[in-house]
């Protein structure tokens, strides 16, 4: 059998989706290495209509985004120590992300707890993603799915979540004693070594400061004592 007759030959599941009047070509999406389609389901009817209801709560003071990875929101300190930590959060993700609109930096997030939560399997995985919010400091808020929900209890939590911490409140930063005067203090956000770099723009410009060597993942900044 020649390639081209091969190629022509649609097969007995096209065949009985012929018969349906369904004529895609789904064999071409194959060879071209692009067997995908948009799913119809992003979002769950539980999911779209709680969106709906936190929308509503917060709107236009804040963005919320759905379905987000724990690795887009997170990054692992000291990676070539950490190896596996990327591996454990890379393919979870948390269902709603609340951003400030402007900066787009997260708030606080939540998790829409159906009954699939109550499987052991589901509860050991909530667990750590709740130490992987904690370790951040960023509130992670589990909400149980109803189908009505009470708002103004919803706006009380959401409230809550928003306040600063006490540590924000009553603490100063301290600057850790650094390692190595080269490589300038520790990140008081990640720990990681900071780098003496020079502003070379806006109202600071010529004058040193520490940058986290993690940047942009890290924006932490510390000044220069002289």
């Amino acid at each position: 059998m020649s390639a081209s007759s091969s190629n022509n030959n649609p097969g007995c599941l096209g065949s009985i989706l012929s018969l349906f009047g369904i004529t895609k070509n789904y064999q071409e999406a194959e060879v071209d290495g692009f067997p995908f389609r948009l799913r119809d389901d992003f979002l769950s009817p539980a999911e779209k209509s709680f969106y709906q209801v936190v929308k509503n709560i917060l709107g236009d003071q804040y963005t919320i985004c759905p379905k987000v990875s724990l690795a887009d929101i997170f990054y692992v300190v000291r990676p070539n120590e950490n190896r596996s930590a990327f591996n454990r959060i890379n393919r979870k993700h948390v269902d709603y992300l609340v951003c400030n609109p402007q900066t787009m930096e997260p708030e606080f997030a939540i998790e829409l707890d159906d009954s699939s939560h109550q499987r052991s399997d589901r509860m050991e995985r909530d667990a750590f993603v709740d130490g992987v919010f904690e370790a951040a400091d960023l509130p992670l808020l589990h909400v149980p799915a109803k189908a009505k929900y009470n708002t103004a209890e919803l706006r009380a939590l959401f409230e809550q979540a928003l306040l600063p911490s006490e540590e924000e409140e009553t603490t100063e930063t301290q600057i850790p004693t650094p390692p190595n005067l080269e490589q300038g203090p520790l990140c008081p956000k990640c720990g990681t070594p900071m780098i003496k770099r020079t502003a070379k723009s806006g109202s600071q410009v010529g004058k040193s400061f520490y940058g986290c060597s993690n940047y942009p993942k890290c924006r932490e900044i510390l000044p220069v004592e002289v």
